[in-house]
């Protein structure tokens, strides 16, 4: 005869069973599955990079051009700031805000659209978490877009100003600075493109949304008078020309780089808190 055995599973009459609740690693590397089982995903990261890559090298390779017809006096002006500039330019730039926003929509709308939310939350109740947990990871790969984005546009855009003596390198001045900021991008943007999508919950709606709020409204301001100014400073991409290119000294409306960093955390913190705190009490 053999004694009984117990297990985690034993019922006990008049005891109710202990929930297991999921840990927040676990959440982790769930979101991190879940985000590169997405056949869009790989194809949007490549696609950035690739579209970076192509407006660097054709702004480079322009550049290259006309420096090789000055004289000394902008021969050295170009090394001293020109040469920055190739590195990551404002093409580049917008490439990567609205890549980097449509990759943060598509993560959130790829649940949505199949209705694999609700096996989600299903399964783990706690909502927050859950989002915290696909916020965390968007950031941590999208981070890594733009640290490799910011990398490559530098390395293709010297490579090829190298050639006519005019390159630079990574110490030369306000190259880190423009390539970090240049960075930070895309978590930033990827967060607004989740917290549209989490908002909204329609793909074609969300994109163009994220497209307007990231890219068409920048375009259409200026800073001729002090309203509009102020307006386009609040913007990202403004934000990013302020704290990686410095301020012209004939700028109508200044601002300070400070101002320019708490820009780009007010629109990280909002969106994630939208991506977080906004499904927890709405049907899905």
């Amino acid at each position: 005869m053999t004694a009984p055995t117990t297990t985690d599973s034993t019922v006990v009459p008049g005891v109710s069973p202990v929930e297991h609740r999921a840990r927040f690693s676990d959440l982790l590397a769930a979101e991190w599955i879940k985000l590169w089982s997405l056949r869009s995903t790989p194809w949007a990261f490549a696609g950035t990079v690739a579209l970076i890559l192509t407006v660097t090298v054709v702004g480079a390779a322009a550049d290259a051009q006309h420096f090789a017809g000055y004289d000394k006096e902008n021969k050295a002006y170009f090394r001293m700031f020109g040469a920055v500039g190739s590195s990551f330019s404002t093409g580049a730039a917008t490439v990567l805000i609205v890549g980097a926003g449509a990759i943060g929509a598509i993560t959130v709308l790829g649940e949505y659209t199949t209705g694999q939310i609700r096996t989600t939350f299903t399964a783990v109740p706690a909502r927050r978490s859950v989002m915290a947990a696909k916020v965390a990871v968007v950031t941590a790969a999208t981070t890594a877009l733009g640290v490799g984005a910011a990398l490559l546009s530098f390395g293709a855009a010297q490579g090829i100003l190298a050639g006519q003596d005019a390159a630079v390198g990574l110490g030369h001045h306000n190259v880190v600075r423009l390539l970090a900021i240049s960075a930070a991008l895309a978590p930033v943007s990827a967060l607004v493109g989740m917290g549209l999508a989490t908002l909204i919950r329609h793909s074609v709606l969300t994109i163009v949304a994220t497209i307007a709020l990231l890219f068409v409204i920048p375009s259409v301001l200026n800073t001729r008078s002090h309203l509009s100014a102020s307006i386009l400073h609040m913007t990202i991409l403004q934000a990013w020309r302020r704290i990686g290119y410095g301020q012209a000294p004939t700028e109508m409306w200044p601002w300070t780089v400070v101002g320019a960093c708490a820009v780009l955390a007010v629109w990280a913190l909002v969106a994630a808190a939208l991506a977080i705190l906004t499904p927890n009490h709405r049907d899905q």
